[in-house]
């Protein structure tokens, strides 16, 4: 079985002053994938003994990236979708294995007053066509922050959040498209399909993590030939150092199809 992790860590030159080397190593994870990095090349020394690194830097300063770490040197490595205009942001990573690629990702935010739904829109299906093409080849896990709860009990208070970035009609439906179109898994969902009040991301407002007043937005999503192979997948909200915890997925890979 291997075990991957994901983490938006809402900047990782702070959580790295938080115990994150201490949580890396406990967690003993194969791949580990991180979201909103929020630094350019060389302002971390962080370099974990037994994995190969990976990095995607966004061209503005202290904003989004992401970054792979893997215990195994994947085939390839490529930053990016493809799309010149879309990859300045440093918003997906891909790493080719013999069994799947791994692809982490932290879609764009929808902001305030939904100012960039539209942009989103459209970054969202050809994210979705970039992981299709992908799964052509072999199948895919896509892990990450992405930014939106499908469901209302992915969230709190989904009444009151109707017309919010992160659960908007369109927000929502670009997921069902994700899940049914394109034919991918949301792993943890697949396991627990009526679980409740269990949450990724938690204001930093009104003590709402102490409250679990929170949001379900960081996933593991793997191609649909995948779905016998989900072996676990978990929220470890007891987690600290973010406003996001991980999420875990363990799969096994050994009899994966494309």
């Amino acid at each position: 079985m291997k075990k991957l992790v994901s983490w938006n860590v809402n900047g990782f030159r702070s959580v790295l002053k938080k115990g994150f080397s201490d949580i890396f190593e406990s967690l003993d994870a194969d791949v580990f994938c991180l979201q909103e990095i929020k630094m350019q090349e060389g302002q971390s020394d962080f370099n974990p003994e037994g994995y190969y690194a990976y990095y995607n830097y966004a061209q503005k300063k202290g904003y989004s990236g992401v970054a792979l770490f893997s215990k195994t040197e994947p085939l390839s490595v490529v930053s990016g979708m493809g799309y010149p205009e879309h990859d300045t942001e440093g918003r997906v990573l891909t790493a080719e294995y013999p069994e799947v690629y791994v692809v982490t990702c932290y879609t764009p935010n929808s902001k305030r007053e939904l100012e960039r739904l539209s942009y989103r829109m459209d970054w969202e299906d050809l994210f979705q066509e970039y992981c299709h093409g992908l799964s052509q080849v072999k199948p895919v896990i896509v892990c990450g922050d992405l930014n939106v709860a499908h469901q209302k009990i992915d969230l709190k208070n989904p009444q009151s959040n109707r017309l919010s970035a992160g659960f908007t009609d369109e927000e929502r439906d670009k997921m069902t498209q994700f899940l049914g179109k394109y034919g991918f898994i949301d792993t943890f969902r697949y396991l627990y399909p009526e679980a409740t009040e269990r949450y990724s991301w938690w204001s930093n407002f009104h003590s709402s993590r102490e409250r679990n007043v929170g949001w379900r937005i960081d996933y593991f999503l793997v191609s649909e030939s995948l779905k016998n192979n989900i072996v676990s997948a978990d929220i470890l909200s007891d987690i600290m150092g973010s406003d996001h915890c991980p999420v875990t997925l363990g799969i096994n890979l050994s009899t994966s199809s494309k």
